[in-house]
């Protein structure tokens, strides 16, 4: 059986990352827009070593390399939440959505608003599944797969629809991205994402409980950090104040920033970010939440959408 530090230890590394990661985050887009240059380049420096060391930990299965290779994609996905939400890397189409188009039409104007953004992530998760070839530690890319696919759900509940969307906490450099959210009650698609995430992590949950799989650190931290995408997507349904979460890295907000989300993963259908990553990270914080504070999560980027 294994002993309760097995468990708490993975699952506070996790946590923290995602609350501490957010909270960088939060800080750094929170600075005057002419210090933006140098927040991405910060980032970018340690951007360059956090990638190394994703691959460094790929070649042993050990609870050093697992610990390693999760924080290194954490501050990987950090790096693309970051510069979505300081407008460095979004896509061509920099203007608010079109008046009374089709689903279709309304798509297409979405995607050019965050596609290069969306391409980038694409290529870093390229860039980890051709290092782990060959390598037994899958730790940082199937981190870094997590955050991607639960930020591309919050995305897309916020393209579909749901209740909370947090148009009005978005910076002012991205303000038009809120006219690309769909506030309305939560459909089908809301419920079928939910429910996958859900019973797969309950499924991750049932094989352990049945012995089914080895309780390691990178089972734990990846099952811990999708409980985590999972509380992002409620809070699309059910407000949250989260001033006293994030209170340290919400002070001083400069006037032209009312808020964001993040990494996300970290999260937002074509905004939100993540953490994540991360979240958001880059999925989707909402309405009346930190009036008029920031709703960001590392996770899905919904904070964390960032995305």
């Amino acid at each position: 059986m294994q002993d309760f530090p097995t468990f708490i230890e993975p699952s506070l590394i996790a946590l923290l990352s995602w609350w501490f990661g957010t909270g960088i985050i939060l800080l750094l887009v929170r600075l005057p827009k002419e210090r933006f240059s140098a927040s991405i380049g910060f980032w970018s420096l340690i951007s360059i070593p956090a990638l190394y060391f994703s691959y460094w930990s790929m070649h042993e299965n050990s609870n050093t390399c697992a610990y390693i290779g999760f924080i290194s994609t954490i501050i990987l996905w950090g790096w693309h939440e970051l510069a979505f939400l300081t407008g460095w890397i979004s896509g061509p189409r920099k203007q608010a959505l079109d008046a009374n188009l089709s689903t279709w039409a309304r798509f297409k104007q979405s995607v050019a608003v965050i596609w290069h953004h969306e391409l980038a992530l694409f290529l870093n998760l390229l860039i980890l599944v051709a290092m782990q070839i060959g390598q037994p530690n899958h730790t940082a890319m199937c981190t870094f797969a997590l955050l991607w696919m639960m930020r591309l759900s919050s995305k897309l509940n916020l393209f579909f629809g749901v209740p909370q969307v947090g148009e009005q906490y978005l910076p002012s450099h991205l303000i038009y991205m809120g006219s690309y959210f769909n506030k309305k009650t939560v459909g089908l698609f809301f419920y079928f994402t939910m429910s996958l995430s859900i019973v797969a992590w309950i499924y991750l949950i049932w094989q352990a409980h049945e012995g089914l799989v080895t309780i390691s650190t990178h089972w734990i931290l990846l099952a811990s950090l999708l409980g985590l995408a999972i509380i992002e997507h409620v809070l699309m349904m059910v407000p949250l104040s989260l001033e006293r979460v994030w209170g340290w890295a919400l002070k001083n907000e400069p006037s032209s920033l009312n808020t964001m989300t993040t990494l996300t993963p970290l999260s937002s259908v074509l905004s939100n970010t993540a953490k994540g990553s991360s979240i958001n990270l880059v999925s989707a914080f909402e309405e009346p939440i930190i009036h008029p504070l920031t709703n960001p999560s590392l996770v899905t980027g919904s904070v964390l959408d960032a995305k």
